[in-house]
Parts: C-alpha cells; structure tokens; sequence
C-alpha cells in the first residue's frame, strides 16, 4: 500500500532512533502520505536505500516504501525543522538523544517516547523544557527481518498521554491503520506494559520464537513468578495497572500457570502472536547490542530496593541476560531455566 501525499497542513514527523520500532511505525505513516523523515544510522539508511522499507503485521497487513524514496539522515542537525519526534532510541540511549535534540528542537516542537521502560519521558523532559514531551507505548513486538522489512508480529494499540498538542498528528496515525490512543494515566499503562515486557529475557534465553516459548509451561512459570513478584512489588507501591489485553493484569500469573492445552485455548482469547515473533531482548542479542534489561526487569528491581524491599526473581533473569550479553547461554530449556531463577531467588532471600 502506498498513499499520496497529503496536505502541507500536516506536521513535519521525525522518526529519531529508526530501528526495528522507528522503521515499522516511520513505514507506515510514509506510505500512507506522512511527511516523515528518518534519523538514525548509516547502516539502516544503506538498507533503506538499497530494498525500500516494508511494513508487515499478523493480520497481512503490507505498507510499502520503494528504494530511494525515504528520507534518511545520519545527522542529528536534520531534526531543526521538526514539528514532531518519535524517539525510539533504546533506553540506554535515550540521555544522548535528548542532550541532541536539546540543542536543536524548535520551540514548541513535539516529542513523543516510543520507548520501553517507564521513565525515558521524564529523561527527555528534563533536557527538553522548551517543548511538548509525552509518554507513548508500543504493545506489540516488531522484528527487523532484513533487506527494509519490518514485522509487527502481535496484537496492541498503540498508547500516548492525553494532550491537545497530539491533534496535528492524530490523521497521519488514523490513515496509516494504528491510531493513537490517548491515557490520562501512562505510569499506570507503562507499568502494565512492563508486567508484559517481562517475558523479553524468558524469550531471549529460551532461544525461541515467542509463541513456541509461550506453548511451554516451564517458560510460562518462569513469566509466572516473575510477574506475582512484580505485582507484590507494585502493590507496596501503591502503583495502578491498567487492562492491555482481554485478561486482568493481577490474573496473568494464573492464566499462565494452567496446563498447556487449556492455555492455547485461552491464549488465542487473550491476544494474537504470530510465529515470527520474537522479543526485542532476542533481537539484541542476535545483533550483539547490550539489551534493554535494565530498563525492563531491572525496574522492578529498582522499584524493590527503593521500597526496601527485593525482588530475585527478576534480579536473576537480568544477571543471566548480563551472561549471554557476554556470550553466555541462550538455549535454555524450559525447566532448566525455572529451576536456574528458583535457586537464584532462593540464595538472594
């Protein structure tokens, strides 16, 4: 699908960090008349270049940009234009981004995080007291599959803070088929994102595609404890959660925990994940990046220790992804791996 171009009414949209996130959604709003351009690295922009971008989804859903028509810079300087910025620059890249565009961003300029984790936003804000920041949530997993195709390969909408500012850029979203709904709360919608997010290092070690991982019940348990762990945690900080699937998040832990056959069931119910899929933790791994598991399972660990509290479960699953990080193991099996974050948790209590 490729669409015209739209109206000069329209804002000016970077895409800042294009990876596997930054090119699915930056694909889908060219090819359906955005006035888009891309900034990231040189390596992604030789790919562009070379095969276009395609934007493909579980629903068969197709956005095509041919070769040489995105608009890629390597420099930050091409953001001095800007009405809007999508950050999707991993977590621990995030300080650099805001100290670029900080000195670059035209005065009531809009920034959007598009980012894992809970507090990327409040790091850009703080840089940033010039312009719009707002909190945003991508659900759904996006695997860079090679040669500019891009997979988004699970269910979701995406989610932003509620703001008038967001009016401008509402129709780009609506046309392109992922329209932006918009959260007074997005602590409460970062943090239930984050419970889900938790199954990123579980995916990584387990070496699978999500959905075989998930067919698993060892690997469920494992999601298991390392949510009923997070929950606890964010009970005691008095922390709300909202509903992202069909399930409420405080009953995940048991849905995960039931036999094999009952869970297909009930998983196709719940949300839709296509055999593609992976985590973006795998993604990182593959490519040799450091992940994001800092940002992910460490907050809860994070969030622990500020409440004088710990949180093992999750401390041991981001000390194994530290390992493979390092080259260390990534073809867990299912109960290898419950009984290896078991002992964990037991020797830190």
């Amino acid at each position: 699908m490729t669409g015209a171009a739209i109206g000069r009414t329209e804002p000016e949209i970077y895409v800042y960090g294009a990876g596997s996130v930054g090119c699915y959604l930056g694909g889908r709003l060219l090819a359906t008349g955005a006035r888009l351009h891309f900034v990231g690295r040189a390596r992604i922009r030789d790919e562009l270049a070379q095969h276009g971008l395609l934007s493909t989804d579980l629903h068969g859903a197709e956005h095509r940009v041919a070769p040489g028509i995105a608009r890629f810079s390597v420099d930050p300087d091409a953001v001095r234009t800007a009405d809007v910025v999508l950050v999707t620059v991993k977590s621990a890249a995030t300080v650099q981004a805001a100290q670029e565009l900080a000195t670059r961003l035209k005065p009531g300029a809009l920034v959007i995080s598009f980012q894992n984790g809970i507090g990327n936003a409040e790091v850009l804000r703080a840089h940033l007291p010039a312009v719009t920041v707002l909190a945003g949530m991508v659900p759904f997993n996006v695997l860079a599959r090679g040669q500019g195709r891009f997979h988004h390969g699970s269910d979701g909408a995406l989610a932003v803070q509620a703001h008038a500012a967001l009016a401008p850029l509402l129709p780009a979203f609506e046309r392109c088929g992922l329209p932006l709904v918009q959260h007074a709360d997005m602590r409460a919608v970062q943090w239930s994102k984050l419970l889900l997010n938790l199954n990123n290092a579980i995916n990584a070690l387990s070496g699978l595609p999500l959905k075989a991982e998930l067919s698993q019940r060892g690997f469920r348990l494992c999601l298991a404890a390392a949510q009923r762990e997070t929950l606890s945690v964010l009970k005691a900080a008095d922390i709300p959660l909202t509903r992202l699937t069909k399930v409420n998040p405080q009953w995940l832990p048991m849905l995960l925990s039931v036999p094999d056959f009952l869970f297909s069931r009930l998983a196709k119910q719940m949300v839709a994940i296509d055999p593609l899929a992976r985590s973006s933790t795998w993604e990182d791994l593959e490519a040799g990046r450091t992940t994001e598991v800092d940002w992910i399972n460490g907050e809860v660990v994070k969030l622990a220790a500020a409440l004088g509290q710990r949180a093992p479960i999750n401390a041991a699953l981001v000390a194994l992804i530290k390992t493979a990080e390092r080259g260390g193991r990534r073809d867990w099996k299912a109960d290898e791996l419950y009984r290896a974050i078991s002992r964990k948790a037991v020797a830190s209590s």
